[in-house]
């Protein structure tokens, strides 16, 4: 039996897995919306997929994405992180989630929670659209806007609005599953 996915899903079985069972779930845990930002802003430039098949070792290298420990890292860490060839050697990209971790601790002292300040972009509920095909879905919108400019003003780095508006379908903020997926057909 075949069963009908979003077209941007290739054949692989993780690709399979990561739609079926997390992309487009509404996510409420502070330390797991971080993780998802921050392995965002690494697709920049790059398909996610890409940074999908690395997300393990993105774990292992960034402490399970723990901003308590990503705060502490130094030069021997940064250095090591750099050699690592398991994630993306981009030393931009690697600098922005150790300054991101600071960042995302003072968004919680103010806000009370990541999640809470992140879900204030759609209201506390998610956004479902109803698409027909895959050239219909927006790469940003309003609110993927508000977001990227509220991180960015915070100083959070590689959180542009096509990024966020990414962060946002991934999460479940946003329910872009094309009317044809089975994700789509099991939540009406």
């Amino acid at each position: 039996m075949i069963i009908a996915r979003c077209s941007w899903v290739n054949e692989d079985p993780l690709y399979h897995s990561y739609h079926d069972e997390e992309w487009g779930k509404p996510l409420y845990d502070d330390n797991k919306l971080f993780e998802l930002l921050m392995l965002e802003g690494m697709q920049a430039g790059l398909s996610w997929y890409t940074i999908l098949k690395k997300r393990d070792r993105y774990r292992v290298v960034f402490d399970g994405f723990d901003p308590e420990k990503i705060v502490h890292y130094d030069e021997e860490k940064f250095a090591e992180l750099m050699n690592d060839s398991g994630i993306i050697r981009n030393r931009m990209k690697i600098n922005s989630i150790i300054s991101n971790a600071k960042i995302y601790q003072e968004i919680c002292k103010e806000e009370g929670s990541f999640a809470e300040f992140m879900w204030s972009f759609v209201g506390g509920t998610p956004v479902v659209n109803y698409w027909a095909r895959k050239d219909e879905v927006p790469v940003t919108t309003p609110q993927s806007d508000a977001m990227s400019h509220a991180l960015k003003k915070k100083g959070m780095k590689f959180v542009g609005s096509t990024i966020c508006y990414a962060f946002m379908q991934a999460s479940g903020m946003v329910d872009d599953h094309t009317l044809d997926c089975f994700c789509r057909n099991k939540m009406l």
